[in-house]
Protein backbone atom coordinates (compact mmCIF):
# COMPACT_ATOMS: atom_id res chain seq x y z
CA UNK A 1 0.00 0.00 0.00
CA UNK A 2 1.63 3.39 -0.81
CA UNK A 3 0.82 5.24 2.27
CA UNK A 4 2.95 2.60 4.13
CA UNK A 5 5.47 2.99 1.78
CA UNK A 6 6.15 6.71 3.20
CA UNK A 7 8.61 8.10 5.38
CA UNK A 8 7.75 5.75 8.77
CA UNK A 9 11.49 4.27 8.59
CA UNK A 10 12.73 7.99 8.51
CA UNK A 11 10.47 8.84 11.63
CA UNK A 12 11.52 6.05 13.84
CA UNK A 13 15.48 6.16 12.98
CA UNK A 14 15.41 9.50 13.34
CA UNK A 15 14.40 11.82 16.13
CA UNK A 16 12.83 15.30 14.95
CA UNK A 17 15.75 17.91 14.99
CA UNK A 18 15.94 21.26 16.10
CA UNK A 19 14.82 23.26 13.50
CA UNK A 20 18.21 24.23 11.23
CA UNK A 21 18.99 25.08 7.72
CA UNK A 22 19.42 28.14 4.89
CA UNK A 23 15.72 28.68 5.17
CA UNK A 24 14.18 30.96 2.36
CA UNK A 25 14.61 30.37 -0.99
CA UNK A 26 15.82 31.89 -4.05
CA UNK A 27 12.49 33.44 -5.02
CA UNK A 28 12.82 36.35 -2.42
CA UNK A 29 9.98 34.72 0.04
CA UNK A 30 10.52 35.45 3.65
CA UNK A 31 12.79 33.24 4.76
CA UNK A 32 11.54 30.05 6.68
CA UNK A 33 13.65 27.19 8.17
CA UNK A 34 12.76 23.59 7.24
CA UNK A 35 14.05 21.26 10.02
CA UNK A 36 17.05 18.77 8.64
CA UNK A 37 14.77 15.39 8.53
CA UNK A 38 11.88 17.84 6.33
CA UNK A 39 15.09 18.44 3.66
CA UNK A 40 15.94 14.93 3.86
CA UNK A 41 12.19 13.67 3.10
CA UNK A 42 11.90 16.37 0.53
CA UNK A 43 15.12 14.66 -1.11
CA UNK A 44 14.02 11.32 -1.08
CA UNK A 45 11.19 11.93 -2.92
CA UNK A 46 12.82 13.10 -5.92
CA UNK A 47 11.44 13.87 -9.12
CA UNK A 48 7.59 14.47 -10.33
CA UNK A 49 5.56 11.55 -10.07
CA UNK A 50 2.61 10.32 -12.87
CA UNK A 51 -0.46 11.54 -11.70
CA UNK A 52 -3.60 8.74 -11.54
CA UNK A 53 -5.70 10.65 -13.74
CA UNK A 54 -2.96 10.85 -16.08
CA UNK A 55 -2.55 7.05 -16.36
CA UNK A 56 -6.44 6.60 -16.48
CA UNK A 57 -6.65 9.35 -19.42
CA UNK A 58 -3.78 7.56 -21.36
CA UNK A 59 -5.17 4.05 -20.31
CA UNK A 60 -8.87 5.51 -22.52
CA UNK A 61 -7.17 7.39 -25.07
CA UNK A 62 -4.86 4.12 -25.89
CA UNK A 63 -7.73 1.77 -26.00
CA UNK A 64 -9.87 3.68 -28.76
CA UNK A 65 -6.59 4.14 -30.92
CA UNK A 66 -6.10 0.42 -30.73
CA UNK A 67 -9.09 -0.76 -31.02
CA UNK A 68 -9.93 1.36 -33.92
CA UNK A 69 -6.19 0.28 -35.39
CA UNK A 70 -7.70 -3.22 -34.77
CA UNK A 71 -10.11 -2.64 -37.04
CA UNK A 72 -8.40 -1.02 -39.80
CA UNK A 73 -5.89 -3.72 -40.12
CA UNK A 74 -7.79 -5.92 -40.78
CA UNK A 75 -9.37 -3.99 -43.49
CA UNK A 76 -6.08 -2.68 -45.12
CA UNK A 77 -4.70 -6.46 -45.43
CA UNK A 78 -7.91 -8.37 -46.44
CA UNK A 79 -10.86 -5.70 -47.29
CA UNK A 80 -8.93 -3.30 -49.66
CA UNK A 81 -6.75 -5.98 -51.97
CA UNK A 82 -10.29 -7.34 -52.93
CA UNK A 83 -13.22 -4.32 -52.60
CA UNK A 84 -11.15 -1.43 -52.87
CA UNK A 85 -10.91 1.52 -50.64
CA UNK A 86 -14.12 1.57 -48.89
CA UNK A 87 -14.44 5.27 -46.46
CA UNK A 88 -17.64 3.62 -44.64
CA UNK A 89 -15.38 1.03 -42.68
CA UNK A 90 -13.49 3.43 -41.41
CA UNK A 91 -16.19 5.01 -40.05
CA UNK A 92 -17.42 2.05 -39.14
CA UNK A 93 -14.36 1.14 -37.13
CA UNK A 94 -13.94 4.35 -35.21
CA UNK A 95 -17.86 4.91 -34.16
CA UNK A 96 -17.39 0.74 -32.85
CA UNK A 97 -14.65 2.23 -30.79
CA UNK A 98 -15.96 4.83 -29.47
CA UNK A 99 -19.07 3.63 -28.43
CA UNK A 100 -17.39 0.70 -26.99
CA UNK A 101 -15.45 3.32 -24.61
CA UNK A 102 -18.74 4.70 -23.24
CA UNK A 103 -19.81 1.08 -22.45
CA UNK A 104 -16.14 0.66 -20.66
CA UNK A 105 -16.61 4.05 -18.75
CA UNK A 106 -20.12 3.04 -17.46
CA UNK A 107 -18.84 -0.35 -16.09
CA UNK A 108 -15.93 2.31 -14.56
CA UNK A 109 -13.33 -0.36 -16.03
CA UNK A 110 -11.17 2.94 -16.00
CA UNK A 111 -10.78 3.12 -12.10
CA UNK A 112 -7.29 2.39 -10.75
CA UNK A 113 -8.38 -0.61 -8.52
CA UNK A 114 -9.72 -1.63 -12.02
CA UNK A 115 -6.42 -1.35 -13.92
CA UNK A 116 -4.48 -2.80 -11.19
CA UNK A 117 -5.88 -6.63 -12.14
CA UNK A 118 -6.52 -7.72 -15.89
CA UNK A 119 -8.71 -10.51 -14.29
CA UNK A 120 -11.08 -7.94 -12.42
CA UNK A 121 -12.67 -6.35 -15.17
CA UNK A 122 -11.98 -8.29 -18.70
CA UNK A 123 -14.94 -10.57 -18.37
CA UNK A 124 -16.59 -6.48 -18.02
CA UNK A 125 -14.58 -6.24 -20.85
CA UNK A 126 -15.72 -8.80 -23.10
CA UNK A 127 -18.93 -8.52 -22.28
CA UNK A 128 -19.21 -4.56 -23.69
CA UNK A 129 -17.24 -5.36 -26.09
CA UNK A 130 -19.74 -8.13 -27.43
CA UNK A 131 -22.44 -5.64 -27.09
CA UNK A 132 -20.60 -3.23 -28.85
CA UNK A 133 -21.01 -6.01 -32.02
CA UNK A 134 -24.07 -6.82 -31.31
CA UNK A 135 -25.46 -3.31 -31.68
CA UNK A 136 -23.94 -2.82 -34.90
CA UNK A 137 -25.04 -5.79 -36.10
CA UNK A 138 -28.58 -4.48 -34.83
CA UNK A 139 -28.34 -1.10 -36.47
CA UNK A 140 -26.81 -2.98 -40.24
CA UNK A 141 -29.97 -5.01 -39.42
CA UNK A 142 -32.44 -2.69 -39.56
CA UNK A 143 -30.54 -0.19 -42.11
CA UNK A 144 -30.36 -3.43 -44.47
CA UNK A 145 -27.09 -2.51 -45.32
CA UNK A 146 -25.53 -5.84 -43.75
CA UNK A 147 -24.68 -7.33 -47.03
CA UNK A 148 -22.33 -4.09 -47.70
CA UNK A 149 -19.31 -5.27 -45.02
CA UNK A 150 -17.10 -8.38 -45.17
CA UNK A 151 -18.27 -11.17 -42.25
CA UNK A 152 -14.58 -12.05 -42.20
CA UNK A 153 -13.55 -8.36 -41.46
CA UNK A 154 -16.53 -8.27 -38.95
CA UNK A 155 -15.35 -11.47 -36.95
CA UNK A 156 -11.59 -10.68 -37.10
CA UNK A 157 -12.08 -7.19 -35.62
CA UNK A 158 -13.98 -8.73 -32.61
CA UNK A 159 -10.89 -11.14 -32.06
CA UNK A 160 -8.28 -8.87 -32.48
CA UNK A 161 -10.45 -6.36 -30.39
CA UNK A 162 -10.32 -9.00 -27.70
CA UNK A 163 -6.49 -9.93 -27.74
CA UNK A 164 -5.74 -6.37 -27.96
CA UNK A 165 -8.12 -5.29 -25.04
CA UNK A 166 -6.55 -8.16 -22.51
CA UNK A 167 -2.94 -7.46 -24.18
CA UNK A 168 -2.79 -3.72 -23.24
CA UNK A 169 -4.50 -4.37 -19.71
CA UNK A 170 -2.28 -6.57 -18.86
CA UNK A 171 0.51 -4.47 -19.45
CA UNK A 172 -1.27 -1.71 -17.86
CA UNK A 173 -1.83 -3.76 -14.43
CA UNK A 174 2.14 -4.30 -14.69
CA UNK A 175 3.44 -0.85 -14.57
CA UNK A 176 0.61 0.26 -12.45
CA UNK A 177 1.78 -2.35 -9.88
CA UNK A 178 5.26 -1.45 -10.19
CA UNK A 179 5.00 2.04 -11.04
CA UNK A 180 3.05 1.85 -7.46
CA UNK A 181 6.20 -0.15 -5.43
CA UNK A 182 8.83 2.41 -6.51
CA UNK A 183 6.70 5.69 -5.76
CA UNK A 184 6.10 6.45 -9.67
CA UNK A 185 2.57 6.61 -9.57
CA UNK A 186 1.08 8.40 -6.44
CA UNK A 187 -0.11 11.37 -5.05
CA UNK A 188 1.96 13.04 -1.86
CA UNK A 189 0.23 14.54 0.55
CA UNK A 190 0.82 16.48 3.81
CA UNK A 191 -1.20 16.34 6.77
CA UNK A 192 -1.75 19.73 8.24
CA UNK A 193 -3.01 19.19 11.82
CA UNK A 194 -1.72 16.62 14.49
CA UNK A 195 -2.91 14.94 17.75
CA UNK A 196 -5.60 12.10 17.95
CA UNK A 197 -7.13 13.63 14.80
CA UNK A 198 -4.45 12.85 12.48
CA UNK A 199 -3.67 9.58 13.84
CA UNK A 200 -7.86 8.48 12.75
CA UNK A 201 -7.26 10.10 9.60
CA UNK A 202 -3.92 8.01 8.72
CA UNK A 203 -5.32 5.19 10.11
CA UNK A 204 -8.85 5.50 7.73
CA UNK A 205 -6.12 6.33 4.36
CA UNK A 206 -4.02 3.09 5.21
CA UNK A 207 -6.84 0.95 5.64
CA UNK A 208 -7.62 1.95 1.88
CA UNK A 209 -6.80 -1.20 -0.48
CA UNK A 210 -6.59 1.04 -3.69
CA UNK A 211 -4.73 4.14 -1.65
CA UNK A 212 -2.47 5.73 -4.25
CA UNK A 213 -1.84 8.79 -1.51
CA UNK A 214 1.72 8.72 -0.24
CA UNK A 215 1.86 10.61 3.01
CA UNK A 216 5.09 12.65 3.53
CA UNK A 217 4.82 13.91 6.84
CA UNK A 218 2.92 16.27 9.44
CA UNK A 219 2.89 19.74 9.84
CA UNK A 220 1.30 21.50 13.20
CA UNK A 221 2.06 24.77 15.10
CA UNK A 222 0.73 23.43 18.07
CA UNK A 223 3.53 21.89 20.84
CA UNK A 224 4.54 18.42 21.23
CA UNK A 225 2.20 18.56 24.54
CA UNK A 226 -1.20 18.58 22.05
CA UNK A 227 0.39 17.25 19.14
CA UNK A 228 3.35 14.57 19.40
CA UNK A 229 6.18 14.49 16.83
CA UNK A 230 5.17 11.58 15.86
CA UNK A 231 1.65 10.30 15.09
CA UNK A 232 0.63 6.81 13.62
CA UNK A 233 4.36 6.51 12.60
CA UNK A 234 4.81 9.74 10.49
CA UNK A 235 6.63 12.32 11.82
CA UNK A 236 5.73 16.01 12.77
CA UNK A 237 8.29 18.06 10.53
CA UNK A 238 7.70 21.60 11.52
CA UNK A 239 5.01 24.33 11.56
CA UNK A 240 2.91 25.50 9.07
CA UNK A 241 4.82 28.53 7.65
CA UNK A 242 7.29 25.91 7.28
CA UNK A 243 4.64 23.83 5.08
CA UNK A 244 5.02 26.33 2.32
CA UNK A 245 8.77 25.66 2.09
CA UNK A 246 8.72 21.85 2.05
CA UNK A 247 5.59 21.66 -0.71
CA UNK A 248 7.75 23.18 -2.94
CA UNK A 249 11.15 20.98 -2.14
CA UNK A 250 9.04 18.10 -2.27
CA UNK A 251 6.49 18.63 -5.06
CA UNK A 252 3.69 17.88 -2.70
CA UNK A 253 -0.06 17.65 -5.02
CA UNK A 254 -2.17 17.54 -1.69
CA UNK A 255 -2.44 18.95 1.56
CA UNK A 256 -5.42 17.34 3.69
CA UNK A 257 -6.32 19.49 6.57
CA UNK A 258 -6.88 17.19 9.51
CA UNK A 259 -9.33 19.49 11.58
CA UNK A 260 -13.48 19.37 12.49
CA UNK A 261 -15.30 21.15 9.91
CA UNK A 262 -16.43 23.78 13.00
CA UNK A 263 -13.01 25.24 13.44
CA UNK A 264 -13.80 27.72 10.76
CA UNK A 265 -11.34 30.06 12.16
CA UNK A 266 -8.54 28.25 12.62
CA UNK A 267 -9.39 26.45 9.03
CA UNK A 268 -9.40 30.11 7.49
CA UNK A 269 -5.66 30.94 8.87
CA UNK A 270 -4.39 28.24 7.52
CA UNK A 271 -5.97 28.54 3.95
CA UNK A 272 -4.36 32.29 4.06
CA UNK A 273 -1.19 30.93 4.00
CA UNK A 274 -1.24 27.67 2.24
CA UNK A 275 -3.78 28.67 -1.48
CA UNK A 276 -0.29 30.23 -2.71
CA UNK A 277 0.93 26.28 -3.17
CA UNK A 278 0.04 24.69 -6.84
CA UNK A 279 -1.54 22.14 -4.66
CA UNK A 280 -5.35 20.34 -4.22
CA UNK A 281 -6.31 21.40 -0.73
CA UNK A 282 -9.11 18.93 1.31
CA UNK A 283 -10.19 19.21 4.47
CA UNK A 284 -11.04 15.55 6.13
CA UNK A 285 -14.55 15.07 6.72
CA UNK A 286 -14.67 11.22 7.18
CA UNK A 287 -15.42 11.61 10.66
CA UNK A 288 -18.06 14.65 11.18
CA UNK A 289 -21.46 14.24 10.48
CA UNK A 290 -22.25 17.56 8.72
CA UNK A 291 -23.57 16.72 4.97
CA UNK A 292 -23.03 18.41 1.92
CA UNK A 293 -23.90 18.15 -1.37
CA UNK A 294 -22.33 15.06 -2.88
CA UNK A 295 -20.21 17.07 -5.40
CA UNK A 296 -18.73 18.83 -2.69
CA UNK A 297 -16.55 15.64 -1.97
CA UNK A 298 -13.64 13.58 -3.29
CA UNK A 299 -12.61 10.56 -1.73
CA UNK A 300 -9.60 8.41 -0.63
CA UNK A 301 -11.23 4.98 -1.00
CA UNK A 302 -13.64 5.12 1.47
CA UNK A 303 -12.60 8.03 2.92
CA UNK A 304 -14.44 11.14 2.39
CA UNK A 305 -13.15 14.74 1.88
CA UNK A 306 -14.27 18.16 1.25
CA UNK A 307 -12.63 19.72 -1.60
CA UNK A 308 -11.67 23.40 -0.78
CA UNK A 309 -9.21 24.12 -3.53
CA UNK A 310 -8.09 22.23 -6.46
CA UNK A 311 -4.36 22.80 -8.68
CA UNK A 312 -4.73 25.12 -11.20
CA UNK A 313 -4.34 23.36 -15.11
CA UNK A 314 -4.08 20.42 -14.05
CA UNK A 315 -3.53 16.25 -15.35
CA UNK A 316 -5.18 16.86 -19.18
CA UNK A 317 -5.66 20.59 -19.03
CA UNK A 318 -1.91 20.98 -18.70
CA UNK A 319 -1.28 18.82 -21.33
CA UNK A 320 -3.45 20.93 -23.57
CA UNK A 321 -2.01 23.54 -22.05
CA UNK A 322 1.79 22.33 -22.60
CA UNK A 323 0.64 21.38 -26.81
CA UNK A 324 -0.92 24.63 -27.27
CA UNK A 325 2.80 25.84 -26.17
CA UNK A 326 4.65 23.80 -28.36
CA UNK A 327 2.59 24.28 -31.71
CA UNK A 328 2.35 28.46 -30.96
CA UNK A 329 5.93 28.63 -30.25
CA UNK A 330 6.84 27.09 -33.18
CA UNK A 331 4.69 28.73 -35.30
CA UNK A 332 5.98 32.41 -33.31
CA UNK A 333 9.86 31.26 -33.88
CA UNK A 334 8.83 30.94 -37.65
CA UNK A 335 6.75 34.11 -38.15
CA UNK A 336 8.96 36.65 -36.45
CA UNK A 337 12.07 35.15 -37.40
CA UNK A 338 13.12 37.75 -39.70
CA UNK A 339 12.46 40.81 -37.08
CA UNK A 340 14.51 38.70 -34.37
CA UNK A 341 17.39 38.71 -37.15
CA UNK A 342 16.89 42.23 -38.29
CA UNK A 343 16.77 43.11 -34.27
CA UNK A 344 20.06 41.01 -33.48
CA UNK A 345 21.68 42.69 -36.36
CA UNK A 346 20.40 46.23 -35.02
CA UNK A 347 21.89 45.68 -31.61
CA UNK A 348 25.14 44.25 -32.05
CA UNK A 349 25.61 46.86 -34.67
CA UNK A 350 24.70 50.46 -32.47
CA UNK A 351 25.67 49.30 -28.98
CA UNK A 352 28.95 46.37 -27.50
CA UNK A 353 28.18 43.85 -26.25
CA UNK A 354 25.97 40.22 -26.45
CA UNK A 355 22.88 40.50 -28.21
CA UNK A 356 20.93 38.32 -25.34
CA UNK A 357 20.03 39.66 -22.21
CA UNK A 358 19.15 36.91 -19.54
CA UNK A 359 17.39 37.45 -16.36
CA UNK A 360 16.07 35.39 -13.29
CA UNK A 361 12.77 35.33 -12.60
CA UNK A 362 10.38 33.71 -10.93
CA UNK A 363 8.79 30.72 -12.56
CA UNK A 364 6.22 27.85 -11.84
CA UNK A 365 6.01 27.05 -7.55
CA UNK A 366 9.04 29.92 -7.01
CA UNK A 367 11.40 28.03 -8.92
CA UNK A 368 13.98 30.68 -10.94
CA UNK A 369 14.54 30.43 -14.44
CA UNK A 370 16.60 32.33 -16.82
CA UNK A 371 14.44 34.51 -19.05
CA UNK A 372 16.05 35.60 -22.50
CA UNK A 373 15.46 38.78 -24.06
CA UNK A 374 16.86 40.92 -26.48
CA UNK A 375 19.86 43.38 -24.66
CA UNK A 376 18.37 46.68 -25.07
CA UNK A 377 20.59 48.56 -22.71
CA UNK A 378 24.57 49.22 -22.40
CA UNK A 379 26.23 46.37 -21.65
CA UNK A 380 28.29 47.91 -19.04
CA UNK A 381 24.73 49.50 -17.20
CA UNK A 382 22.62 46.68 -17.58
CA UNK A 383 20.92 45.76 -14.58
CA UNK A 384 19.94 42.00 -13.90
CA UNK A 385 18.48 42.05 -10.58
CA UNK A 386 16.21 44.77 -11.77
CA UNK A 387 16.07 46.46 -8.69
CA UNK A 388 16.59 49.74 -10.26
CA UNK A 389 13.30 49.45 -12.97
CA UNK A 390 13.09 51.26 -16.40
CA UNK A 391 12.17 54.75 -15.94
CA UNK A 392 10.60 57.22 -19.29
CA UNK A 393 13.85 58.36 -21.13
CA UNK A 394 16.25 55.84 -18.89
CA UNK A 395 19.67 57.32 -19.96
CA UNK A 396 20.56 53.19 -19.79
CA UNK A 397 18.57 51.73 -22.87
CA UNK A 398 19.92 52.23 -25.92
CA UNK A 399 18.23 54.12 -29.15
CA UNK A 400 17.09 50.16 -30.22
CA UNK A 401 16.50 49.54 -27.14
CA UNK A 402 13.81 52.19 -26.44
CA UNK A 403 12.03 50.77 -30.17
CA UNK A 404 12.23 47.06 -29.16
CA UNK A 405 11.13 47.82 -25.46
CA UNK A 406 8.10 49.94 -26.57
CA UNK A 407 6.67 47.10 -29.07
CA UNK A 408 7.73 44.45 -26.75
CA UNK A 409 10.12 42.95 -29.69
CA UNK A 410 12.62 42.76 -26.93
CA UNK A 411 10.72 39.76 -25.75
CA UNK A 412 10.32 37.67 -28.85
CA UNK A 413 13.46 35.44 -27.74
CA UNK A 414 11.20 34.27 -25.15
CA UNK A 415 9.28 31.65 -27.58
CA UNK A 416 12.21 29.79 -27.18
CA UNK A 417 11.62 29.89 -23.08
CA UNK A 418 8.28 28.71 -24.00
CA UNK A 419 9.23 26.10 -26.36
CA UNK A 420 11.78 24.66 -23.75
CA UNK A 421 9.20 24.79 -21.01
CA UNK A 422 10.39 27.17 -18.81
CA UNK A 423 7.40 29.62 -19.51
CA UNK A 424 4.03 29.46 -20.97
CA UNK A 425 2.83 31.38 -24.12
CA UNK A 426 0.56 32.60 -22.04
CA UNK A 427 0.36 33.44 -18.03
CA UNK A 428 1.13 35.68 -15.41
CA UNK A 429 4.34 37.66 -16.88
CA UNK A 430 7.17 36.24 -14.73
CA UNK A 431 8.83 39.14 -12.62
CA UNK A 432 12.77 39.71 -11.67
CA UNK A 433 13.93 37.61 -8.42
CA UNK A 434 14.32 41.20 -6.58
CA UNK A 435 12.22 43.19 -8.14
CA UNK A 436 10.80 45.84 -6.15
CA UNK A 437 8.64 48.74 -5.46
CA UNK A 438 9.42 51.89 -3.22
CA UNK A 439 12.34 49.83 -2.00
CA UNK A 440 9.41 46.80 -0.93
CA UNK A 441 9.59 43.40 -2.50
CA UNK A 442 6.38 42.57 -4.30
CA UNK A 443 5.55 39.97 -1.64
CA UNK A 444 5.50 43.03 1.10
CA UNK A 445 3.24 44.97 -1.22
CA UNK A 446 0.28 42.28 -2.16
CA UNK A 447 -0.83 40.04 0.36
CA UNK A 448 -0.86 36.54 -1.64
CA UNK A 449 1.44 37.31 -4.03
CA UNK A 450 3.27 34.10 -4.75
CA UNK A 451 -0.30 32.65 -5.44
CA UNK A 452 0.43 33.79 -9.24
CA UNK A 453 3.21 31.20 -9.19
CA UNK A 454 0.63 28.83 -9.02
CA UNK A 455 1.17 28.23 -12.74
CA UNK A 456 3.62 28.39 -15.39
CA UNK A 457 3.95 32.36 -16.23
CA UNK A 458 3.80 33.71 -19.22
CA UNK A 459 5.44 35.73 -22.61
CA UNK A 460 1.95 37.41 -22.04
CA UNK A 461 -0.86 37.64 -20.14
CA UNK A 462 -3.86 38.64 -18.95
CA UNK A 463 -2.94 41.59 -16.88
CA UNK A 464 -0.38 43.05 -19.83
CA UNK A 465 -2.96 43.46 -22.54
CA UNK A 466 -5.30 45.31 -20.29
CA UNK A 467 -2.48 48.10 -19.49
CA UNK A 468 -0.77 46.71 -16.83
CA UNK A 469 2.52 46.53 -17.99
CA UNK A 470 5.92 48.34 -17.81
CA UNK A 471 7.27 50.24 -14.69
CA UNK A 472 6.08 49.97 -10.96
CA UNK A 473 5.94 53.09 -9.70
CA UNK A 474 3.66 52.95 -7.04
CA UNK A 475 2.09 50.14 -4.96
CA UNK A 476 -1.55 50.32 -6.77
CA UNK A 477 0.02 49.25 -10.14
CA UNK A 478 1.48 45.81 -8.89
CA UNK A 479 -1.68 44.91 -6.92
CA UNK A 480 -3.63 45.54 -10.06
CA UNK A 481 -1.45 43.69 -12.21
CA UNK A 482 -1.35 40.46 -9.47
CA UNK A 483 -5.52 40.92 -9.40
CA UNK A 484 -5.66 39.81 -13.06
CA UNK A 485 -3.39 37.46 -13.17
CA UNK A 486 -5.09 35.75 -10.12
CA UNK A 487 -8.34 36.56 -12.11
CA UNK A 488 -6.62 34.30 -15.49
CA UNK A 489 -5.36 31.59 -12.85
CA UNK A 490 -9.12 31.01 -12.16
CA UNK A 491 -10.61 31.32 -15.39
CA UNK A 492 -8.00 29.54 -17.41
CA UNK A 493 -9.29 28.03 -20.60
CA UNK A 494 -7.66 27.88 -23.94
CA UNK A 495 -9.86 29.50 -25.84
CA UNK A 496 -8.89 32.26 -23.04
CA UNK A 497 -5.34 32.09 -24.02
CA UNK A 498 -5.71 32.23 -27.77
CA UNK A 499 -7.91 35.47 -26.97
CA UNK A 500 -5.28 36.76 -25.00
CA UNK A 501 -2.57 35.85 -27.83
CA UNK A 502 -4.19 37.09 -30.81
CA UNK A 503 -5.14 40.20 -28.69
CA UNK A 504 -1.59 41.09 -27.49
CA UNK A 505 -0.02 42.10 -30.39
CA UNK A 506 -2.86 44.51 -31.34
CA UNK A 507 -3.23 45.89 -27.40
CA UNK A 508 0.70 45.98 -26.51
CA UNK A 509 2.45 47.47 -30.42
CA UNK A 510 3.79 51.09 -29.64
CA UNK A 511 2.43 50.78 -25.48
CA UNK A 512 3.16 54.12 -24.02
CA UNK A 513 3.72 52.76 -20.66
CA UNK A 514 6.91 50.19 -21.68
CA UNK A 515 10.25 52.17 -21.55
Amino acid sequence: MTAERSMKADATDTQHPDQAGTGGNAAGEPAEKVSKLARQIARQLGDDSYSPAMITGFTRLFEIIGLSLCGIAVFLFYVLPKSGFETYYLFTTVAGALFAFLLFQLCDAYQVQSLRSVFRTLSKLILCWTITFATMTAVAFFLKIGAEYSRVWFGSWFLSGILFLFANRYFVAFAIRRWARDGTMERRAVIVGGGPAAEHLIRALEQQPDNDVRICGIFDDRSERRSPAIVAGYPKLGNVSELVEFARLARIDMLILSLPLTAEKRVMELLKKLWVLPVDIRLAAHSSELRFRPRAYSSIGSVRMLDIFDRPINDWDSVAKRMFDIVFSILGIIVFSPVMLATAIAVKATSRGPVFFTQKRHGFNNEVINVYKFRSMYADQSDPTARNAVTKNDPRVTPVGRFIRRTSIDELPQFFNALKGDLSLVGPRPHAVHAQSHDRMFAEVVDGYFARHRVKPGVTGWAQINGWRGEIDDDEKIKQRTAYDLYYIENWSLLFDLKILFLTPIRLFGSETAY
